[in-house]
């Protein structure tokens, strides 16, 4: 058995998982969420602000602390650190890079999309069987981050990957800034959608997919928000089934409350308030333009493709 520390760090939040692996899996140790919004104005500005950076460096430095606690006597845990959207488009990322070498003594990896992609594929479907994905694949893996979106269609083995600029940040900043967003703005952030969409199905096989399965934070939550949790409960939201009906119904509920409503959802994270509605309409768009019937929500992610990567 092996234990590792896997670190990313998106757009909206860092989150750590610490875990042992073995031939039987993975099995969880500590699993950790902040949400830090790293990428706040950087489709605007093209550089992380420094109250955004330090909010990150903050949070890592408990993660480090955190990593040292479950390191057993004599032993060292090798630390895989990831960046991804925001930082991939930062001009200033070397100061992401420092900070992070200062705190956990190893350079973060600043991937690309196309290796997000994959990161996120081999977290979601390691251990889909016929009981939890009847349909079987190929599965169409979405990973509906801050900045950006991923989309990655195989079986036992990747078919086609894109990583596309939108995801629930940049989105919200780019056309969302009514509260609740206006008609006008949302048919902005509709057509910005479907013009990603139009390039991943230009590029990726998502037509032969049979099952989609959504990963991240805005998924979760809206599956959360469909199944009427009194909080939120991840044993329950992972491998849940939500129609196309409700992810579409909740996604209309989210766009018309004002913040103050969304806040008071039980399911909802302080720090997803603001973004939510546009990844639900994220999610929303890709359920209606590739015609699937239902989601397939996991709460096994690009995280665990990090852990599994250590292996």
């Amino acid at each position: 058995m092996k234990r590792v520390a896997a670190i990313d760090c998106g757009t909206n939040s860092v989150r750590l998982l610490i875990a042992d692996l073995s031939a039987d899996g993975l099995a969880d140790v500590e699993r950790r969420m902040e949400i830090v919004r790293l990428g706040e104005g950087v489709d605007r500005t093209g550089r992380l602000a420094p109250e955004a950076l330090e909010r990150t460096f903050a949070a890592l430095r408990g993660y480090a602390n955190l990593i040292q606690k479950h390191t057993r006597a004599g032993e060292r845990i090798p630390v895989r650190v990831v960046a991804t959207s925001a930082t991939r488009d930062a001009e200033n990322r070397d100061e992401f890079v420092t900070g992070v070498r200062e705190i956990f003594g190893v350079d973060p990896e600043v991937i690309s999309g196309a290796e997000e992609a994959h990161l996120s594929f081999t977290g979601a479907t390691r251990g889909l069987g016929p009981q939890v994905a009847p349909e079987g694949g190929p599965y169409l893996v979405t990973d509906i981050g801050g900045g950006s979106t991923e989309f990655v269609v195989g079986t036992d083995r990747v078919e086609g990957a894109l990583s596309v600029d939108i995801g629930c940040v940049r989105l919200t900043e780019r056309h969302l800034a009514g509260d609740p967003p206006d008609p006008a703005e949302v048919r902005a952030a509709v057509a910005d959608i479907d013009a990603a969409l139009d390039r991943v199905e230009a590029a990726v096989p998502v037509r032969r997919a049979r099952t989609l399965v959504g990963l991240a934070g805005s998924v979760t939550t809206v599956a959360g928000i469909a199944l009427g949790l009194p909080a939120y409960e991840p044993e329950r939201i992972h491998h849940s089934r939500i129609p196309a009906e409700q992810v579409h119904a909740v996604t209309e509920r989210l766009l018309r409350m004002p913040r103050a409503e969304r806040a008071a959802i039980p399911v909802m994270h302080p720090g997803r308030v603001d973004v939510i509605g546009g990844g639900a309409l994220i999610l929303d768009r890709i359920v209606e333009r590739y015609g699937f019937r239902e989601v397939l929500v996991s709460e096994h992610d690009i995280l665990d493709g990090i852990a599994w990567s250590l292996g």
